[in-house]
């Protein structure tokens, strides 16, 4: 019996997604996230060729900014994953852009508002459940009031989700904010 060092289709496909998952959790702007040859899933160094210093964005909400589901890539196009990031926020907090474009869809999917803006190059932005304050075809700067956080989706009730695709492909938004936000150590009372 001989053994192929090149592992079937389903144990590829696992192993790509949980590096995926791990690479993007702890990876740096430029990183390569894990995929299958066999999956057209895009690379994060394809999606960081895009984004420059000069393009870093706004987080849509905050400050505080806390990240409380991260984006998990999933092996295929039509597999299990996480599409992008959960950010805490409760229903009423104002929704900014997270950079200039515009406004490519402003309206209701699946029972929650959804606001998406065109950052041009293929990159395109989305945000729920959000009420939208502006409408299609809105142009946007960097730090624009577009909308406030409502309830919906898998959220319930505690955060916002921000997915990034690029030329249709769902990448992880923390490249283009610089990655994770830093940790910030407070002083203990009394």
């Amino acid at each position: 019996m001989r053994l192929s060092p090149v592992p079937g289709p389903a144990v590829a496909a696992g192993v790509a997604g949980l590096l995926a998952a791990l690479v993007v959790v702890l990876a740096a702007p430029g990183s390569a996230s894990a995929s299958t040859s066999a999956s057209p899933v895009p690379t994060e160094r394809a999606a960081a060729s895009v984004v420059g210093p000069a393009d870093r964005w706004d987080w849509p909400v905050g400050p505080p900014v806390v990240v409380v589901g991260p984006f998990r890539a999933p092996p295929t196009p039509y597999s299990a994953g996480h599409r992008g990031i959960d950010l805490a926020a409760l229903p009423g907090r104002t929704v900014v852009a997270p950079a200039t474009g515009v406004v490519s869809f402003a309206g209701p999917v699946a029972g929650r508002g959804v606001l998406s803006i065109d950052h041009g190059g293929g990159v395109v932005s989305s945000i729920e459940p959000v009420a939208a304050g502006v409408a299609t075809g809105a142009a946007v700067r960097a730090g624009d009031p577009v909308a406030v956080v409502t309830t919906g989706g898998h959220c319930d009730d505690r955060c916002v989700h921000l997915g990034v695709r690029v030329h249709g492909e769902y990448v992880s938004p923390l490249l283009w904010f610089g990655g994770v936000p830093r940790a910030v150590l407070l002083p203990m009372a009394g």
